[in-house]
């Protein structure tokens, strides 16, 4: 995997192999795209940090094959429950212990080295991809054909260079990429200090509960969250007047847990004052410089979703970049990436920010107007996720932008993994389809999921009238059809992308 020649050209270069670099190079990997992973550190970071993934995310796990390595690292979450300084109620996000349409649970909850851990290892299976670690990037110079990417080996002290025909910078807040772009940010006025605090549990203390409490007592708002193992975590705000160290200390920190643990119940494994924001970039790429995760948006964690955030990019931007590369799509095609991930990820920042209103005190109605109000009942709330924004979705067709379900096959499988990651059209019959459409789609290299193999698709379609929709390899919905002049549309929207698998042929037996 270590690639030590200097001056190498690669398709694509992603600085940062957090969740998000690796996902985006386990895809890219899939894609058969000549990529390499830059990483400062020399090893992942093996304190938690990130702890919730949704069921999209999953299925961007299933799509790189790593779905099942994933799994024994994780719990299902039964959501969140929103209590006043009294312990009652004021609103109810529980999640379903039930699959959702797209095949997963809603709710996952993580250990970050865990995951890490076998992004990273999966990426041993691409012999395309290459990593180097300590690599610390100081220079993107662009010209018409590609990226000079300089960096200094902290091993050695060497500086070294590569080129790119496109750089994707995963590297976080602070990121480097983001300032050669000279993108400002959008400030969506959520700025608080909250002390993060892991502890592992040394005894057992099942009264602590699987759900997840936001307890919003104006006096100290608080998060508790229950991890994986003995792992759990609060999360408490830091008032105005105390000193980001001081609150930090063991003595001030087991203080603050009094209320739910002592020293004897656990031992802390980490406590760090973190500020919380609430930003998005502005200008998302320039020319072959682009953002992905934290380097684009950061969201307060109330939702569980700046991970999940990230992960969409990378899902978003793999397929397009493999067209581009592969000669089949132009480079205007990445226009789209931003302006369709752009409002899908503010929506979640703004709900993210009311639901941070609520356990602050500071805004408790437009908090709870987030959710349904039931008589006598606290107020329910259910997440719908956003459609994408303008971009490749034919917005004028029923189901534009929204997610695919995927589908149980006859023989058992999940459908994405029948499907690769690659455009589907979605149909009750193949005789739902003229001939001559069925030419189109085929030769621009859309295969055909229908009611035969899989009855919940015609079930799918009859519930909304349709003859048949069109899935880009992402998952998301170009659009669908009832008529013949609704399905020219479709095949008119191909992006013609390669057909890949949904996982390599052969996976080696140490991938954890």
């Amino acid at each position: 995997m270590q690639d030590g020649c200097a001056f190498q050209s690669y398709d694509v270069v992603i600085i940062g192999r957090g969740p998000v670099g690796a996902t985006l190079a386990n895809l890219l990997g899939l894609c058969g795209v000549r990529t390499l992973v830059l990483e400062r550190e020399a090893r992942a970071y093996h304190l938690p940090r990130a702890v919730h993934f949704d069921d999209e995310c999953m299925r961007v796990f299933q799509a790189i094959g790593l779905a099942e390595a994933i799994l024994p690292h994780v719990i299902v979450s039964p959501g969140m429950l929103f209590l006043d300084a009294d312990g009652r109620m004021l609103l109810d996000w529980s999640r379903p212990l039930t699959l959702t349409p797209l095949g997963w649970n809603l709710s996952y909850r993580f250990h970050q080295p865990d995951l890490e851990e076998v992004l990273i290892g999966g990426l041993q299976r691409w012999p395309h991809v290459a990593t180097r670690n300590r690599c610390d990037v100081f220079a993107l110079d662009q010209d018409e054909t590609g990226v000079r990417v300089r960096y200094e080996d902290l091993s050695n002290g060497q500086l070294t260079e590569v080129r790119a025909r496109y750089v994707i910078g995963c590297d976080g807040a602070r990121s480097l990429v983001r300032r050669f772009i000279g993108s400002g940010m959008d400030d969506l006025g959520f700025h608080e200090r909250w002390l993060v605090v892991d502890v592992l549990l040394k005894r057992n203390r099942d009264d602590l509960g699987d759900y997840s409490l936001q307890h919003c007592d104006p006096r100290r708002p608080a998060t508790y969250v229950r991890g994986t193992g003995t792992r759990r975590r609060w999360e408490i705000t830091v008032l105005p007047d105390e000193d980001t160290q001081g609150v930090a200390q063991p003595t001030k920190v087991w203080e603050l847990l009094s209320r739910w643990i002592t020293p004897e119940d656990a031992e802390l494994e980490r406590a760090a004052v973190y500020t919380f924001h609430s930003t998005i970039a502005q200008q998302w790429r320039d020319r072959r410089l682009i953002l992905a995760g934290d380097s684009a948006h950061q969201t307060p964690p109330f939702l569980g979703q700046g991970m999940c955030a990230g992960i969409r990019d990378a899902a978003n931007l793999a397929w397009k970049l493999s067209a581009i590369l592969s000669g089949h799509a132009d480079a205007r095609l990445l226009d789209t990436y931003q302006s369709e991930r752009q409002p899908h990820v503010r929506e979640f920042v703004e709900l993210a920010i009311r639901l941070g209103g609520l356990i602050n005190t500071k805004a408790v109605e437009a908090g709870l107007a987030a959710g349904q109000a039931r008589e006598n009942a606290p107020v329910k709330l259910e997440v719908k996720k956003p459609l994408l924004g303008p971009g490749l979705a034919l917005s004028d067709l029923p189901m534009a932008g929204h997610l695919a379900p995927q589908f149980t096959l006859h023989d058992g499988r999940r459908s994405d993994d029948a499907i690769g990651y690659a455009y589907v059209l979605l149909t009750e019959s193949a005789g739902a389809i003229p001939r001559p459409l069925q030419r189109a789609f085929g030769e621009n290299g859309v295969s055909m999921l229908t009611g035969d193999a899989a009855a919940g698709v015609g079930t799918w379609l009859r519930d909304k009238g349709l003859r048949a929709a069109l899935v880009r390899p992402d998952r998301y919905v170009v659009g669908a059809a009832s008529n013949d002049g609704e399905l020219d549309r479709l095949a008119a929207a191909v992006i013609l992308p390669i057909h890949v698998p949904s996982r390599p042929e052969h996976i080696p037996e140490d991938i954890p």
